[in-house]
């Protein structure tokens, strides 16, 4: 896949993400775009570690969709404990 499609992919698991976690996020949609490409990266790196799979078939794929959401989840839980609530 090419950079615009893991854009594309970041974008939507990174706001996807942001829907399924309840309460306020510090972030804005830049932080959500790189947590979601970072998020994709996560996923497909996890779903070879730990299933021994290719997570990462292509852009139509459930796979693709379902590795970038699970690391999306996953880092932006770790950003909401690393950057706290600020008022």
């Amino acid at each position: 896949m090419g950079i615009i499609a893991w854009i594309i992919i970041g974008l939507l698991a990174g706001a996807i993400a942001k829907a399924l976690m309840p309460g306020r996020d510090p972030g804005g949609v830049f932080i959500t775009m790189l947590i979601g490409v970072a998020g994709g990266l996560l996923g497909g790196w996890l779903g070879k570690v730990i299933f021994h799979v290719h997570s990462i078939n292509g852009f139509f794929h459930l796979s693709t969709w379902i590795a970038a959401i699970v690391g999306s989840l996953i880092l932006l839980a770790l950003y909401r404990v690393f950057t706290g609530r600020r008022a």
